[in-house]
């Protein structure tokens, strides 16, 4: 039996108290009803097991194709921007219409090479369990992201994500001085 020892100098005996508290579980029949969604659920978790291996199957061909990726072409259509409000962080929405290009990509050896139109730049790059990463650091010290995810978007491209983590105490219209995201897609070749 339990016991309680709070300060007293004699242990006090919780057992009858003890047991006459906890609650006891009731054996409810098993209706009609409890059947259905008991059969329910187990089809339920079927078709999702059936989906998530036809998925995976398809995702393999994707993972496959950017394991194997020499050039990446994406194009990215939607911007978000980061920006502090006083103590406050914020962040706005906007359309986008950039450009990024990588080619020379080996992911044995980690690299590749990244067009811009400042011209060309080394990167590094890594391939892990369906995403392609794309990583440069320029000398001033901003750091650049693109992950290309091993899941078509449209027309046989895949979905990308590309960010700047950058911040300058002026805005500059046309440069990147605060932090960046953008989203959309790339052709893997």
């Amino acid at each position: 039996m339990p016991r309680l020892s709070v300060g007293l100098r004699e242990p006090v005996n919780l057992g009858a108290a003890w047991q006459n508290a906890r609650p006891r579980a009731r054996k409810a029949p098993v209706t009609q009803r409890a059947l259905t969604i008991a059969f329910s659920g187990a089809a339920a978790l079927a078709l999702v097991a059936l989906s998530t291996a036809a998925s995976a199957q398809g995702s393999r061909a994707l993972q496959q194709r950017l394991a194997g990726a020499t050039r990446v072409e994406c194009k990215f259509s939607t911007l978000v921007t980061g920006d502090w409000q006083g103590g406050s962080s914020t962040a706005s929405v906007a359309p986008a219409s950039l450009e990024a290009t990588f080619f020379d990509i080996n992911i044995d050896e980690g690299t590749a090479e990244a067009g811009s139109d400042f011209g060309n730049s080394f990167i590094s790059v890594r391939y892990a369990e369906g995403y392609l990463h794309f990583v440069q650091m320029g000398y001033a010290g901003p750091l650049r992201i693109t992950t290309v995810l091993a899941q078509e978007s449209t027309g046989g491209r895949l979905k990308a994500v590309h960010t700047r983590h950058e911040y300058m105490p002026t805005a500059l219209p046309g440069f990147t001085s605060r932090p960046e995201m953008y989203v959309g897609d790339c052709a893997v070749k």
